[in-house]
């Protein structure tokens, strides 16, 4: 077992070879650093030892960087959906005067009951449905607008 002084003065160890050769991929352990061989009176440099010879990183080398662990993603849930049976609600009402509104009625209708379905079957993913609901009613009041001014010419 290997035993190594660490360029903060303390000693590490004991370590097997693979471990040495870790610190050294890691740059912890560098030709110069101090070490003990295992059977050895005497302390050296790892840079010394055959074992380790061929693991150092040639000069000018960059260290290699281990990422840290991805922490889990959480993400937004997803409102377009909702978003956009509320545009089209909106639009429905706001055009219905001069044209009844038509085709934004019926996609906001559609828009926001498939809002409130992905928002029922999974509410972690999907989200508005204040929204959704704003844009249902809107969609509506855009039907009976659009079905009055039919009625009344």
């Amino acid at each position: 077992m290997y035993q190594v002084i660490g360029a903060d003065g303390r000693q590490y160890g004991p370590a097997t070879a693979d471990q040495v050769r870790l610190w050294i991929r890691q740059r912890r352990v560098e030709r110069q650093t101090p070490l003990l061989a295992p059977g050895a009176a005497a302390w050296t440099t790892a840079g010394l030892q055959p074992e380790f010879a061929g693991d150092f990183p040639p000069p000018g080398a960059p260290p290699v960087i281990h990422p840290p662990p991805a922490a889990p993603m959480s993400l937004a849930p997803s409102r377009s959906m909702a978003k956009a049976g509320l545009l089209c609600g909106i639009l429905s009402v706001t055009v219905a005067c001069c044209c009844g509104g038509l085709p934004f009625n019926i996609l906001g209708f559609v828009f926001s009951v498939v809002a409130l379905i992905q928002i029922g079957e999974n509410p972690q993913r999907y989200g508005g449905r204040d929204l959704a609901l704003l844009g249902l009613i809107l969609s509506a009041l855009g039907f009976v607008i659009l079905t009055v001014a039919a009625l009344l010419g």
